[in-house]
């Protein structure tokens, strides 16, 4: 009876204090899901993942078939053990291994060896996250940092299993992306309950603490974090709160600015294809000046593994740069996985981005969902809509909005340094008019300035501009206006103040806190 009562918290649903979705709480205060313990489920997910990795080791590997993505295998763990199963005290339960043939490759290509993945969720306790969401799924995280198990609704495990086909082409195009990287779908079937879970790279490790943390969808109906989420440690804010307290956006530097716009246009369109809506960006904010440098630069005692030994292209930064740099030694940040980036204040960021909840397709629930909410509100401002609008709408806040790269840079204090016209590739004087020696340029890609700004600096030989800044932005800008014209050499007077185009090299990308934006 004990170990029954492990797996299955009798009563009504009368008795938990808190229900979400399928979450609650019991009267002890441990968490439940569909009526059973968190301890009980993460035993099972153990003994179960051992097993199915442990068989999978024994049948020799072999290219992917059509009929790979719809095998299902079930194996029963009786509490007393039996001659394939060991005995436990979780009570019986039943595991389900969801193609098991097509994630042992989707593993593979991201490096993770079996040994190696079993260490990670099986060697000691997952750690259930505190903070999951109002999803009303359950989050553990493996002690390793590396891996989120998640558990999904049946319509999402469907789902996910119709995809599977298209997602093992879309890796095998590009593994450069930001969407979840599948590397196992499984179910715990216990007391008539089916419990499936999904294994998921970890987007926001732990030992890595985040400052801010946002949940982007480029929608901007009711999104705003509610009072209850921000009475939280660490509040997931939205997409107006974003739009409001970070006006100017996150600066990154011109090339991971592209590469970054590269990949969720490529993402965007992969999403698009499947019918897929309602995602969202995950991302954390880790600040380096908040932190102080010794934080940031200490390597955490949860990061057991040595780096060769992690998931390719598990982190921010590989997802839209790919290859590491070699052999060349690894800056603090970069070992962390986060994107190195900068506010309006000049401090120095680390970003750790992905893309999330791409379970929700445009089905009939939707459609209906869109038209009721257009009825109430803007149409185009809802989170839910025709995955082409969704799509191209999410595109463009995020590398309009979201991020943004400062491209102009005055320096009056040195003398012909980086004057150069494009037409000539002469070096001289340029005027700048109406603009301080401490104050620079403003940002290209802000869409909130005055089109008369840009147009009033080019007119009066302000800025002039180099070749690597035109047309180097990931998405089409709609405001083309904006951008300033080429100068003439007739038109630059030989008295004028110099004025450098910011050119940062990415070993010293950060700016100096004397960064000013308009």
């Amino acid at each position: 009876m004990a170990s029954s009562e492990l797996l299955s918290i009798s009563g009504s649903s009368q008795m938990n204090k808190k229900t979400m979705g399928h979450r609650g709480i019991d009267p002890t205060g441990e968490t439940t899901y569909k009526k059973t313990t968190s301890s009980a489920l993460k035993g099972a997910i153990q003994l179960g993942i051992t097993h199915s990795v442990g068989s999978l080791s024994q049948k020799p590997e072999r290219d992917v078939l059509m009929q790979d993505f719809e095998v299902v295998e079930s194996i029963f763990f009786p509490s007393q053990g039996s001659n394939s199963t060991p005995g436990h005290h979780h009570g019986d339960f039943k595991f389900k291994t969801y193609a098991p043939i097509a994630f042992r490759y989707f593993r593979e290509m991201f490096g993770i060896r079996p040994d190696d993945y079993l260490y990670s969720l099986c060697n000691e306790p997952l750690i259930e996250l505190s903070n999951p969401g109002a999803s009303g799924s359950l989050f553990y995280v493996s002690s390793d940092d590396e891996f989120i198990i998640k558990t999904v609704q049946h319509k999402e495990a469907e789902f996910l299993q119709t995809l599977l086909p298209g997602y093992f082409m879309n890796l095998n195009q590009n593994m450069r992306t930001l969407l979840p990287k599948f590397y196992g779908l499984y179910c715990v079937q216990a007391e008539g309950k089916n419990i499936r879970i999904v294994v998921m790279n970890n987007l926001l490790p732990r030992a890595v603490p985040m400052h801010l943390k946002f949940d982007l969808k480029g929608s901007t109906c009711k999104r705003r974090a509610s009072p209850k989420e921000r009475a939280k440690d660490l509040p997931t804010y939205k997409d107006l709160d974003f739009m409001q307290d970070m006006l100017e956006g996150i600066l990154l530097e011109s090339d991971h600015y592209n590469a970054l716009c590269r990949t969720i246009q490529r993402d965007c369109r992969v999403l698009q294809s499947f019918k897929i809506m309602d995602y969202s960006l995950l991302m954390g904010i880790h600040n380096l000046d908040q932190a102080g440098e010794e934080a940031s630069t200490a390597v955490p005692d949860t990061q057991k593994k040595a780096q060769g030994q992690k998931p390719l292209y598990c982190t921010a930064i590989e997802s839209i740069q790919g290859e590491s740099k070699g052999n060349t030694s690894l800056q603090p940040y970069e070992s962390m996985g986060g994107i190195p980036a900068f506010n309006s204040k000049g401090e120095k960021l680390l970003v750790f981005i992905g893309i999330i909840d791409i379970l929700q397709s445009y089905r009939l629930v939707k459609k209906l969902e869109h038209s009721w909410k257009a009825l109430l509100h803007d149409g185009d401002t809802v989170s839910v809509h025709r995955p082409s609008f969704y799509a191209d709408r999410f595109q463009k806040f995020m590398c309009n909005t979201v991020f943004k790269k400062p491209t102009l840079k005055t320096s009056p204090s040195k003398k012909s340094r980086g004057g150069t016209v494009g037409t000539g590739g002469k070096k001289s004087n340029i005027s700048v008019s109406g603009l301080s020696q401490q104050q620079s340029l403003p940002v290209a890609a802000e869409q909130t300035q005055p089109q008369q700004t840009t147009a009033q600096l080019c007119s009066s030989g302000a800025v002039s501009l180099s070749p690597d800044t035109q047309g180097d932005s990931g998405v089409q800008t709609a405001r083309p206006d904006l951008l300033p014209q080429q100068l003439n050499e007739d038109e630059i007077t030989s008295s004028s103040a110099d004025t450098t185009l910011s050119a940062t090299s990415p070993g010293s990308f950060w700016p100096s806190n004397t960064l000013a934006l308009r």
